[in-house]
């Protein structure tokens, strides 16, 4: 007789009501005669709210730490996840919205349902406790962002759905044949088991070591660091710009919060081994983001290089490996996250009707043209930048002080240099907005809804810069990943 595990469905109630929202979206969309977008986005908000009313519960959560036979987490790691997920996908929806109301494209429904699908295999990896589970997170996300990526079905936009389809899948069989190796040298797929084993010095540490390199391959495609970065600045240019906002930062909270699972649970026992390699994956990666830039004159190119530049600052953090690494990390994910909504939802806005208006030079003059944009824009590249008083200096502080803790101080000189010539290609586009006069027409987009949804991320950019302490105490908790 195989033993049936007991299951508990209260910690996976968030996917559930986001799989079963994106569900009743998909059949409104194929049975209504003229689907609506205002119902759409009220079916996805229901959806949202009712996985954020599911996951408050779980911070205090008095069961058993792993459920449905050992596949899924339940502690205040995933809880703290799956809200920061849940508010990203809620501006990426009400970004979506306002972009196919004025782009010209022909509307699509399944954007709703695909966002709330692609927030489901988020939340669910952040909380798997399982490799086989985390790789079935992975590819639920992964193939709703390949949708996304090419929904407006113009040429940029499918060119950049098949690279990233096609990178993607490449990717997968990576982390794929790492979840077999680990098997292999351990025996199970289970996090904690995988831990215990190779703490107990009773898995062949050889083969986990092999497990590690093929499972950072795949997470490193995923949080676009060097050398896994190829795919980045074409997709985030082809991309319509609402996706690429809820693509770039969702994708790498989603990422990371399981890497640092993996990491710091599954392969903590082998902690010496696997931090030079995050170490040079680190270096790599602010250096060559910030670098390359330098040279670029579409702003949806720079901002996929900056993202590459930030999944380096996150990974320096990583290489503490403990408490104070965890809560670091999560931190910049949190700043990460509120800058990178904000700076491509006035990208959307300045660009018009679709994506005419990507390249720098079409912030010359910004702030004659729209004083509101050229403030919020300038707001969110000084805290990219890591300027105070932006939640962006607390962030770069904050793992910058984790990798010296951790003995690796040539590695946080490597990313305050790098940060300074980061600086560099922020501040052009200030300058550009302030002391340049403006070049063709612009009409300023005065709608609630972009508004709304910039404002949030505007007012927390500047509040947690200046008040960091709102949201630490609740990471010092969440950070603590026992097994």
């Amino acid at each position: 007789m195989i033993a049936t595990p007991r299951l508990e469905f209260a910690p996976i109630l968030p996917e559930l009501f986001l799989c079963g929202a994106a569900i009743a979206g998909m059949s409104y969309e194929a049975l209504a005669p003229r689907a609506d977008r205002l119902w759409h986005l009220a079916l996805a908000a229901a959806g949202l709210i009712a996985a954020a009313l599911a996951t408050f519960p779980l911070w205090h959560w008095a069961g058993e730490r792993t459920v449905m036979g050992q596949m899924v987490a339940v502690d205040r790691f995933s809880v703290v996840s799956r809200l920061l997920l849940l508010g990203i996908a809620a501006i990426g929806l009400l970004l979506g919205t306002h972009y196919f109301a004025r782009s010209g494209d022909r509307f699509r429904g399944e954007f709703y349902p695909l966002v709330l699908f692609a927030t489901a295999g988020m939340t669910l990896i952040t909380a798997a406790a399982d490799l086989i589970l985390v790789f079935l997170a992975l590819e639920i996300l992964s193939l709703s962002l390949y949708v996304l990526t090419g929904i407006t079905g113009r040429r940029t936009s499918n060119e950049a759905a098949m690279k990233y389809f096609l990178l993607g899948a490449f990717s997968s069989a990576f982390f794929l044949f790492g979840v077999a190796w680990a098997y292999g040298a351990t025996g199970t797929t289970k996090i904690t088991a995988v831990a215990n084993t190779l703490a107990g010095q009773t898995g062949n540490q050889g083969l986990a070591l092999l497990a590690f390199v093929f499972l950072a391959i795949g997470f490193g495609f995923k949080v676009s660091a060097v050398p896994f970065h190829q795919w980045t600045p074409d997709v985030y240019q082809g991309a319509p710009t609402p996706v690429t906002a809820f693509m770039s930062a969702a994708t790498k909270v989603a990422a990371f919060m399981a890497l640092i699972r993996v990491l710091d649970v599954a392969f903590q026992p082998l902690t010496w081994d696997w931090t030079p390699v995050i170490w040079v994956l680190a270096a790599a990666s602010v250096i060559l983001g910030s670098v390359l830039a330098i040279a670029q004159s579409d702003i949806k190119r720079m901002l996929a290089y900056s993202s590459i530049a930030h999944a380096g600052f996150i990974l320096t953090g990583l290489t503490s490996a403990d408490q104070t690494g965890i809560r670091s990390a999560m931190f910049y994910l949190v700043s990460y996250a509120l800058m990178t909504v904000g700076v491509f939802g006035v990208v959307m806005l300045v660009s018009a009707r679709g994506e005419e208006q990507t390249s720098l030079t079409s912030y010359a003059g910004l702030s004659k043209r729209s004083p509101l944009l050229a403030g919020l824009m300038t707001l969110f590249l000084l805290s990219l930048a890591g300027i105070p008083p932006t939640v962006g200096f607390v962030a770069k502080v904050g793992v910058f002080g984790a990798a010296i803790r951790a003995g690796y101080t040539p590695l946080a000189l490597i990313g305050v240099v790098s940060s300074v010539a980061a600086a560099f290609f922020y501040l052009r586009v200030i300058v550009l907005m302030y002391m340049q006069e403006p070049h063709g027409s612009f009409e300023e987009d005065r709608s609630l809804m972009p508004r709304v949804a910039l404002a949030i991320p505007a007012i927390l950019t500047l509040a947690l810069g200046v008040f960091p302490g709102l949201i630490v105490g609740i990471l010092e908790r969440a950070s603590i990943l026992r097994w």
